[in-house]
């Protein structure tokens, strides 16, 4: 897909990889749809791509409240008719134990990260549908294969996400709309600034870089594939633990057991 004058939706766009996502996409011409909760974040974005000489448009939103995806998506679609691509890459995590985490740290995890993302493709899927054409990006996890101590709410939401893309792909065949997901490693965004992660290292050695994630979507946003998993290689990863899970598991689970105890 050449992406100028393609519209691009982007969640989470406030910071981290949803911005580098944005201005990747501002570069080769695409205009730019700005969602997140923070106004003010979005506005300074909205004004560093002023230079791409680019469509704009900065729609504050939190994307759990199906009623608030709602109304953005009106005032979207009413400008933009529909979208090309939607990036669903709004989330967070909260680090802890399931039994010391509350129901509404759970549950809250799944809202953004799942709700969010299932409501924003029901908002602008059927114009995408009309148009026989358009492309779903979600930005998943590693997590979405791994189940890991610590972060098991957080990796039940990437679950759901790469199984309901999973389903939904074969639903859109032959209608001219695809979907990937993009599951990177660990990032070095703002992620980790939530308070639960105080007492853990920031980002490994092997962490990446938000560009080389907006990269990823990029390429995501013209594929054919389902799952983009950054970088290639974890892909080996991946096929080991679902092909050899009584020896994998418990290696990944004592290794992330071990770090989840040693900060009670």
């Amino acid at each position: 897909m050449d992406f100028k004058n393609k519209s691009v939706l982007i969640t989470g766009a406030s910071s981290g990889i949803g911005k580098q996502s944005a201005i990747e996409f501002a570069k080769l011409g695409a205009d730019i749809i700005l969602v997140a909760r923070r106004k003010e974040k979005l506005d300074e974005l909205a004004n560093e791509l002023e230079k791409f000489n680019v469509s704009v448009l900065v729609c504050p939103c939190d994307v759990s409240n199906k009623e608030q995806v709602k109304e953005m998506s009106k005032a979207v679609l009413e400008k933009f008719d529909s979208i090309d691509i939607l990036v669903n890459n709004a989330g967070f995590a909260i680090y802890g134990s399931v039994k010391d985490l509350s129901i509404d740290e759970i549950e809250s995890q799944m809202e953004t990260n799942y709700f969010g993302m299932m409501y924003c493709i029901k908002n602008f899927l059927p114009s995408m549908l009309e148009k026989k054409s358009g492309h779903i990006v979600n930005v998943a996890s590693v997590a979405a294969s791994f189940g890991l101590p610590g972060i098991a709410s957080y990796c039940a939401s990437k679950f759901a996400m790469l199984g309901f893309s999973e389903g939904l792909k074969h639903e859109l065949y032959d209608t001219g709309v695809g979907i990937t997901v993009v599951s990177p490693i660990m990032v070095r965004t703002d992620f980790f600034d939530h308070p639960s992660f105080e007492k853990m290292p920031k980002y490994s050695p092997t962490s990446l870089s938000s560009k080389t994630v907006a990269k990823a979507i990029l390429k995501a946003a013209n594929s054919s594939r389902l799952e983009i998993i950054v970088p290639s290689v974890v892909r080996s990863a991946v096929w080991l633990k679902h092909t050899f899970p009584f020896f994998i598991n418990p290696i990944i689970g004592k290794s992330f057991k071990k770090q989840l105890d040693s900060i009670k």
